[in-house]
């Protein structure tokens, strides 16, 4: 995958060159980055995780061929070119099966790498840190490396059949807390050490040797480590350059591949700056991507409430409340508290665990009735001035029309470009 790893060697011959990579499956989200993109013309990451998309459909119904599929479907729609495209599978292992012994849990990781790169997807993170339900806890590395190198011998295979080549390219390593958010509050992280960061890439550059796939070392562009960044439902841990002094230092040692960042959403433009700066080259954004979407679609909710009769309203703030209580799967084991608190978590949380809930059919119906609503009408400028204010200079000076689905997409957008400006 040339893109990437042209992106990598221009940040090791001292460039501050990095990528970011879109982690979502809501299609205003993907909408906004396929379009951001096509207008600053640079290439597009886009991941799905193992719990989004796998060979049984994942939480989102989607098999790894349906996400290439609706990917590229939008693309297309959007004008931007298929080759400027990378798809990537993030923490890719045994994770979904943890309940599950790790003989059960690693054969369904076998199919699960073997219809990721079957689909075309090109960036693979290796990922089998997590413990099964036979395992020790937590795994020694060389435990994790030999079930990585398990995969990867998979995922070369499945390429050459596939494709008539190998041209994946891979990340190895993996965060602390688990993805997505600290399930506790947080108020300090430490970070990978530099020995921990060396006994990861030592551990997988035997384990690779051992199944005879040492030649893919030269295509290994990213290791996960913990910069010491992490939300949760209400702090921000942000980037202290001064505490990854040595950790930095460490990955320029290696000639192939740079650091790559989880759970930097929220971070602040500078700090995602000091990020790429620092060989942290590869930044994810998830949580932080939603979170905007529904800041937009409760500021446009709240524009509906004042334009539109209560009987023909939306009400899509109580319709979402209505469903999350009824169905708290997604929600319960993260927010505690009494009821105020756990109400505010689930409509303000920077975890952002109503983002599970946007495919439901109810609440899909209250969102489109909320944009029928309001593109049915004009909505005053000191209305969006007042509920959508980074937008209100936009349609100020004509680069943007106030239409509630432009809206959404340029709030997105506002986040998606401290990323933009931080990797060029």
């Amino acid at each position: 995958m040339k893109l990437l790893t042209d992106i990598v060697a221009h940040h090791k011959q001292g460039e501050k060159t990095g990528i970011y990579a879109v982690c979502s499956a809501h299609p205003y989200v993907l909408k906004a980055a396929i379009c951001f993109a096509r207008d600053q013309k640079t290439p597009l990451l886009i991941e799905a995780t193992s719990n989004q998309v796998d060979q049984f459909g994942g939480y989102t119904g989607m098999k790894p061929t349906d996400f290439r599929d609706f990917i590229w479907q939008l693309a297309d729609e959007y004008h931007f070119p298929r080759a400027n495209l990378i798809l990537g599978g993030d923490h890719l292992g045994p994770n979904r099966w943890q309940n599950e012994c790790a003989d059960e849990a690693m054969n369904k990781a076998d199919e699960l790498i073997r219809s990721y790169v079957a689909a075309g997807f090109k960036k693979i993170h290796l990922d089998c840190s997590m413990s099964c339900a036979d395992d020790p806890a937590p795994l020694t590395n060389t435990i994790v490396a030999q079930r990585a190198a398990r995969l990867a011998v998979i995922a070369e295979e499945t390429c050459q059949q596939y494709f008539g080549t190998r041209d994946l390219v891979y990340v190895i390593g993996s965060e602390v807390p688990v993805p997505g958010g600290a399930h506790e509050e947080l108020a300090e992280l430490a970070t990978t050490t530099p020995e921990a960061a060396a006994a990861t890439v030592q551990a997988h550059k035997i384990a690779f040797s051992q199944h005879h796939i040492a030649d893919i070392w030269s295509r290994i562009i990213g290791l996960v480590v913990q910069p010491g960044v992490e939300f949760d439902q209400v702090n921000v841990i942000d980037y202290q350059p001064q505490k990854t002094i040595k950790l930095s230092e460490m990955v320029t040692h290696q000639h192939n591949f740079v650091y790559e960042a989880h759970s930097t959403d929220y971070q602040t433009p500078l700090a995602l700056s000091q990020l790429v700066e620092d060989h942290f080259a590869i930044l994810k954004v998830g949580p932080g991507l939603t979170f905007a979407l529904r800041e937009a679609l409760f500021a446009l909710a709240a524009i509906e409430d004042e334009l539109i009769t209560v009987s023909e309203r939306s009400s899509l703030r109580q319709v979402m409340e209505n469903v999350m209580s009824e169905k708290p799967r997604y929600w319960e084991s993260y927010y505690t508290g009494d009821a105020l608190t756990q109400r505010i978590a689930r409509n303000y949380s920077y975890s952002d665990r109503i983002r599970y809930y946007w495919p439901d059919k109810t609440i899909t119906i209250a969102v489109e009735r909320l944009l029928l609503n309001l593109n049915k009408t004009a909505i005053p400028l000191p209305l969006i001035s007042q509920y959508l204010p980074l937008q209100y200079p936009q349609i100020r000076a004509g680069h943007l029309t106030a239409t509630p689905e432009d809206l959404i997409v340029a709030h997105i957008q506002t986040v998606l470009r401290h990323y933009h400006n931080a990797c060029q």
